[in-house]
Parts: structure tokens; sequence; C-alpha cells
């Protein structure tokens, strides 16, 4: 992968209260074109401080993919439709991808 955030990828890392919830995000941030691909994980167990407790919850999470010139609308949105006052959102844009991997996420957003 070769040149700068306009053909590059960038990822984000979002975990969400369950897999309903993750699926119906996914298919808004698709519908709106700022990602090629969501992918769900299983339930995953999460173990936070929060408001100054230990907690313990079971979560959904999932890795988005996008392009790098999208990373910052990306999330700004993400935080815009996630049902958390405060959701977990991480995202970093990528250094290294396989030619055909870089090649379709292009060509899909």
């Amino acid at each position: 992968m070769t040149g700068g955030e306009a053909d590059s990828a960038a990822l984000v890392w979002c975990p969400f209260p369950d897999r309903d919830i993750a699926r119906a995000v996914a298919g808004e941030l698709l519908g709106e074109g700022l990602i090629a691909c969501a992918n769900i994980l299983g339930d995953m167990e999460s173990v936070f401080f929060w408001e100054g407790a230990r907690n313990s919850e079971t979560e959904t999470g999932v890795l988005f993919k996008t392009r790098a010139a999208l990373l910052d609308r990306t999330i700004a949105r993400l935080g815009e439709l996630h049902p958390y006052d405060t959701p977990a959102i991480i995202g970093w844009r990528c250094d290294a991808g396989h030619p055909s991997t870089i090649a379709w996420l292009m060509a899909t957003l």
C-alpha cells in the first residue's frame, strides 16, 4: 500500500450492548457510505471501571473497515448512533494492507 490518506485504510473498534444494536448501527454506517464492512464479533466480557466502581458486562464487539479519509466522520457518526452516553470508540489508520483488500475498500467507498 502506498500513498496517503486518499488510498489508505482505517479501522474502528467499538463494543455494543448486544448484537441487534451492533447490526443496526452497522447498517446505518453502511447505508451512509461511511464503512465498507463491519465484523460483528461474538459476545465478550468487558471488565472496566465506570464512575469509580469496577464493572463487568457482556458486550458485542465490532470492527469497522473504512478509508482513512472517512475515519473522523465515521467516529463522529458512530458516537451519535451509539446507545451509550460514553461509548468506547477507538479508530486508527492502517499502515499496511493486502493490495486486494485496499483495492476493494477504495472501490467500495
